[in-house]
């Protein structure tokens, strides 16, 4: 893809891609406070301090978009899924950091 075939639908589905993840994190934590029966602000708490655990839960909470790319490729919006698919990848580098470094 090249920077001038960039649309808007590609910029809705990147902010989309990369939104999504940060609402679904906390819905994240609080099914699996609900499924381990932990308190809410140990988890959130964990979250925020625990490097490898917080990677755990980005990765979940970036599968939401999957959600989002399925809605668009059944409307044949194939800008806004490739969107979503560069909104998801744009949390690569974070985690790889996150990970190694």
């Amino acid at each position: 893809m090249n920077v001038r075939s960039i649309t808007k639908d590609h910029i809705k589905g990147i902010v989309l891609g990369f939104i999504t993840p940060l609402v679904f994190a906390p819905l994240v934590l609080l099914i699996i406070s609900w499924m381990q029966d932990y308190d809410y602000s140990y988890l959130w708490h964990k979250f925020t301090l625990n490097t490898p655990y917080r990677i755990k839960i980005i990765t979940l909470a970036i599968i939401a978009n999957l959600i989002w790319f399925y809605f668009f490729l059944n409307r044949e919006r194939y800008n806004h899924a490739k969107g979503i698919i560069i909104g998801s990848m744009l949390y690569a580098p974070y985690i790889i950091y996150i990970k190694f470094f």
